[in-house]
């Protein structure tokens, strides 16, 4: 890193996690933050930043106790957890706070009733871009944009059903030997392509499963990081990109997308090469997406993810064990915060069954389309 001060990770933890959870913001952003501050034998007096998406960032200092804080960053909305925490480790990293919990609170998706009440509600207008998408059932539906990335992908380098079924069959096999995860029944490969298409080819298990949920994982500089109660974990490297405004329905190229700049930008960072790292953990808001993280992170050739996948390299034991915690298709759409804290976990030797052995290197991924962020970390 560039920066004045080495940055670790000291401490990460979770709120309560479930569906419809009858738990205001605040309590579920007190439990995740008390439980960091357990996990790194830290209390109030220790942290001085806050960097959140949902909520509001000096709300959470105040409400915590955390006041007065010398930085606070609240999010209008990036490529999930990973904004907030880039923008934790830059403020570490330049001195401007020394240590920043960074915070992630997201809710379940609107209910169906509400759905259901719009629609009888009758047509509605719309203007600008969307006028071009939802008279075709495309407006703000992020499943069609991954219909779209999946068909693409299929079509421009042969990438089959069955090949997005093994990812979807390793992932669950993960989420078995993990008890955070909530989805954790076996998952065969034909349970898989008998499931419905949301957006074809986009099938029910290539979607992350909506949940209630805060995340908190504290930065801080790699000296107190030393003294934490946890092993540290190192910031090697961090990025973020964006390629184009957040109009997911223009890109140039729906199998090449900010992935690929912001691997390079990654990589450009550090003297480790993808060879070094010993598990990753790449965002799965849909299946396609970590397909596209695979290739531009150079684990495989462009369009080679199916094939690398399908040869078992993913799963655990294989050359590249990935997303070893389930995934946010089975531990809940925690928004990219459990790829963060399972890499973390992973490099403390902390995950039991699912330990990756003598696991040094763990690179962690977010988002797709016009933005992205990725965070590599060493032990």
């Amino acid at each position: 890193m560039t920066t004045p001060n080495k940055v670790a990770i000291a401490g990460v933890g979770y709120s309560k996690v479930g569906r419809h959870l009858d738990l205001t913001d605040n309590e579920m952003v007190r439990q995740a933050v008390t439980a960091a501050m357990d996990d790194a034998g830290m209390t109030p007096a220790d942290i001085d930043g806050v960097s959140t998406m949902g909520g509001n960032a000096m709300e959470i200092g105040f409400n915590l106790g955390l006041d007065p804080i010398s930085w606070f960053y609240t999010s209008p909305g990036g490529p999930a957890f990973v904004e907030p925490a880039v923008h934790a480790i830059s403020a570490v990293g330049s001195g401007m706070t020394t240590t920043c919990v960074a915070v992630r609170l997201i809710r379940q998706m609107v209910s169906q009733s509400n759905v259901v009440k719009e629609r009888k509600a009758g047509p509605r207008r719309v203007a600008g871009d969307e006028q071009f998408t939802a008279p075709f059932g495309g407006a703000a539906a992020a499943a069609s944009i991954a219909g779209l990335e999946m068909q693409r992908h299929m079509f421009d380098f042969g990438t089959t059903e069955e090949q997005f079924a093994v990812n979807a069959v390793n992932q669950r096999y993960h989420a078995s030997l993990n008890d955070d995860a909530l989805l954790r029944d076996p998952l065969t490969i034909e349970d898989y392509l008998a499931s419905r298409y949301i957006s074809k080819p986009t099938r029910l298990f290539d979607c992350d499963y909506p949940v209630d949920s805060a995340s908190a994982v504290i930065f801080t500089t790699a000296e107190r990081a030393a003294d934490a109660r946890k092993k540290p974990v190192h910031v090697e490297a961090a990025a973020l990109s964006a390629i184009r405004d957040m109009n997911f329905w223009q890109l140039d190229d729906f199998s090449q997308t900010s992935p690929v700049h912001c691997a390079e930008l990654l990589w450009s960072r550090t003297d480790l090469t993808p060879a070094d790292v010993d598990c990753a953990q790449l965002y799965d808001g849909f299946t396609i997406i970590t397909f596209q993280w695979l290739e531009a992170l150079g684990f495989c050739g462009v369009g080679e993810a199916g094939p690398f996948i399908e040869a078992g390299n993913t799963r655990l034991g294989g050359s590249l064990p990935l997303n070893t915690d389930g995934g946010a298709c089975n531990v809940g759409r925690r928004h990219g915060a459990n790829f963060c804290i399972e890499s973390v976990r992973q490099i403390r030797g902390e995950c039991d069954v699912r330990q990756v052995p003598d696991a040094e290197v763990a690179v962690w991924t977010n988002a797709v389309g016009p933005f992205a962020g990725a965070v590599l970390l060493t032990a």
